[in-house]
């Protein structure tokens, strides 16, 4: 009898993992999708945030205005130097947090709340 479980349940799988091979080979790939986020639509502290990056500071963090390195490649690809970031304060938080805008020098800025694992092309009218 454990013979013959054990003999369903090969057949079983034998059965059933070519077709969950090519369901995982199918899944398209995640892609570093930007989407549009309207200045209104930024959090009260990204708004003020952003106003300090366009008037040029003060800023109230050293770090902020240090070249963003792009390393995953998540944002438009540009030279080193290109993209700074500058810190959005994140109520109750007392480090830098995890919020950010980056400001490319072609005049374009992002949003990211994760710490750069997704970025919002802040639209600007």
């Amino acid at each position: 009898m454990r013979a013959l479980a054990a003999l369903l349940v090969l057949v079983a799988c034998a059965l059933l993992a070519p077709t969950a091979l090519s369901q995982r080979a199918e899944a398209p790939a995640a892609k570093n999708v930007i989407v549009d986020i309207e200045v209104a639509s930024l959090p009260r502290e990204a708004r003020e945030a952003l106003k300090l990056v366009e008037r040029g500071g003060p800023y109230p963090y050293a770090k902020d205005g240090a070249v963003f390195g792009n390393r995953e490649g998540r944002l438009p690809k540009q030279s080193r130097g290109y993209y700074h970031e500058f810190t959005v304060k994140t109520p109750g938080e007392r480090s830098r947090g995890a919020r950010r805008i980056i400001a490319g020098k072609g005049g374009e800025y992002y949003y990211t709340d994760d710490h750069y694992n997704s970025f919002r092309r802040i639209r600007q009218q």
